[in-house]
């Protein structure tokens, strides 16, 4: 079934909802889990987005996540493989039809992971790039209000360039 989504001003309450999930999947993954960071819009004070919590959760050894997925299925996530990204495992939860999280799993020394970090931290510590980027995600939302695919295809293009320049920043950074 297609999830259907929504889009919001930034809420205070999305902190809480990924430490809560955070949580629950440390009791799914166990001593896999090394560590569980907030990435994607949500994460981002002040950025209007998708109410979808991403999660990237880093493991000891991705191989090892692929014989946990019938108990993250058993929780309620759906289990998506790859899903485009080699090394990685992707699951989601929708809640009445509404995609509420996506989890994307990696080991903890994939290459991948600082992209993720990255982005994330850039848009926090740039109040201009953060300021684009909502303008951009409120008209893509304007123009695909049904349709997520379309919505995340309209902002690639932008989001490859902050990227790119996101990673140079997060790399340089002391400590």
């Amino acid at each position: 079934m297609k999830s259907r989504y929504t889009f919001s001003d930034y809420s205070t309450e999305w902190p809480a909802r990924f430490q809560l999930e955070a949580e629950r999947l440390g009791r799914l993954l166990g001593d896999e889990l090394v560590a569980v960071h907030h990435i994607g819009s949500t994460s981002v004070p002040g950025l209007a987005a998708k109410p979808i919590i991403d999660l990237l959760p880093l493991v000891r050894d991705i191989q090892r996540v692929d014989g946990r997925t019938s108990a993250l299925q058993e929780a309620g996530y759906e289990a998506w493989g790859e899903y485009g990204l080699p090394g990685r495992r992707y699951f989601t939860r929708d809640r009445e039809g509404h995609r509420t999280h996506n989890v994307h799993v990696y080991q903890v020394d994939d290459p991948e992971v600082d992209r993720h970090l990255a982005f994330c931290a850039y848009l926090r510590a740039h109040e201009l790039a953060r300021t684009e980027y909502e303008a951009l995600k409120r008209e893509a939302y304007a123009h695909h209000p049904a349709d997520m695919a379309a919505y995340n295809a309209y902002k690639n293009a932008w989001m490859k360039q902050v990227e790119r320049a996101a990673l140079e920043w997060y790399r340089r950074r002391p400590g």
